[in-house]
């Protein structure tokens, strides 16, 4: 892929193109402020921009508001010192955010999220059919010991709480995110439905009802061998919702 590096410090643009020579991309441009980006946009045309945040001028998240409405888009990397932007990072559908120093692993495992979104794809998509008409969330932001990762929804199995976290059971492994299950329902209604006073599924995923006790049963989902219990409040909903899949 082709890539644009904005830090204002010499030292990680350095490093940041070392990572991205190694994983076998190409370093198309560098800058150091989010002016500087949007200057090298047209003539570099990057499918990915590793952005700082905390930049002189234009900072990164003022350049990301700015980059939102190109067509076609780059994707947004944000590499920072700083978690406490991530939640408005976000609301830029930034593909990452990394903690410097950046770790190569983590720098990788992004780009491998990437591969399918590459510029020559998104020349073809429009606005729509990246983001559906409800500006619903297409991915989960859960912080972690690489910084913050990025879940994407239609991987998700299952929503499950735990005290005042949340597990996000998905196809790579399980988070913990710090939203409620109330607001999560209500925000993906259309596409989990709660099975207990703990658990949301995915409706993708929901493949069975199994009877173990008198008057007990669990949900089967398909790729997963674990089994969820299903309340007795929410047997009657949980039948009807299967009954129209």
């Amino acid at each position: 892929m082709r890539v644009l590096i904005a830090d204002d410090e010499p030292l990680a643009v350095e490093r940041l193109s070392r990572l991205v020579t190694q994983m076998g991309h190409e370093v198309v441009a560098t800058a150091h402020h989010g002016q500087d980006v949007l200057s090298h946009i047209e003539n570099a045309s990057p499918d990915v921009v590793l952005l700082d945040i905390q930049m002189p001028g234009m900072n990164g998240l003022e350049c990301a508001e700015q980059l939102r409405h190109l067509n076609p888009r780059p994707a947004i990397i944000f590499c920072t010192a700083y978690d406490q932007h991530a939640l408005e990072a976000f609301k830029f559908q930034a593909q990452g955010y990394l903690l410097k120093p950046v770790a190569l692993q983590d720098l990788e495992q992004v780009f491998q999220h990437l591969t399918q979104l590459t510029q020559a794809q998104m020349t073809g998509l429009q606005q729509d059919e990246l983001y559906d008409v409800k500006n619903q969330r297409h991915q989960i932001a859960a912080k972690t010991y690489r910084g913050v990762e990025l879940i994407p929804l239609d991987s998700v199995y299952y929503f499950l709480a735990d005290q005042k976290y949340v597990t996000v059971r998905h196809k790579n492994g399980s988070v913990l995110i710090d939203e409620t299950l109330k607001d999560l329902e209500l925000e993906f209604a259309d596409r989990f439905i709660r099975i207990h006073r703990n658990a949301l599924v995915s409706l993708d995923y929901l493949e069975g009802l199994e009877l173990v006790a008198a008057g007990q049963y669990q949900v089967r989902l398909r790729e997963l061998d674990e089994r969820l219990s299903v309340s007795r409040r929410h047997l009657p909903s949980l039948r009807e919702c299967m009954h129209q899949l």
